[in-house]
């Protein structure tokens, strides 16, 4: 992902979750469940790795920017716009 190319994103993680998704939720954040434990940056990698796969993007490509540490984060995403989110994220609820 090229300096500043992209868009943020607001993602509320749920880590610990027992079963994996994404939702875009209606106020144009997203709503991530991962099984990932928030130890040792595990939950922010899967996080990374999870929305990469989801988007079609390289891993490099997505990058958590704020909120390491915590459930709500903005992360950096390498895509044009919002509507191109929308639409390679499809209209799959989770995974």
């Amino acid at each position: 992902m090229a300096h500043g190319a992209g868009i943020t994103v607001t993602v509320h993680v749920h880590p610990g979750a027992s079963r994996e998704g994404i939702v875009l939720l209606p106020d144009g954040s997203l709503d991530v469940r991962s099984r990932a434990r928030p130890i040792e940056g595990q939950a922010n990698a899967r996080l990374v790795e999870m929305l990469a796969a989801r988007l079609g993007l390289r891993k490099r490509d997505v990058a958590v920017v704020s909120g390491v540490r915590s459930r709500q984060k903005l992360v950096r995403i390498g895509v044009e716009s919002a509507d191109e989110l929308v639409r390679r994220l499809g209209d799959r609820a989770y995974d």
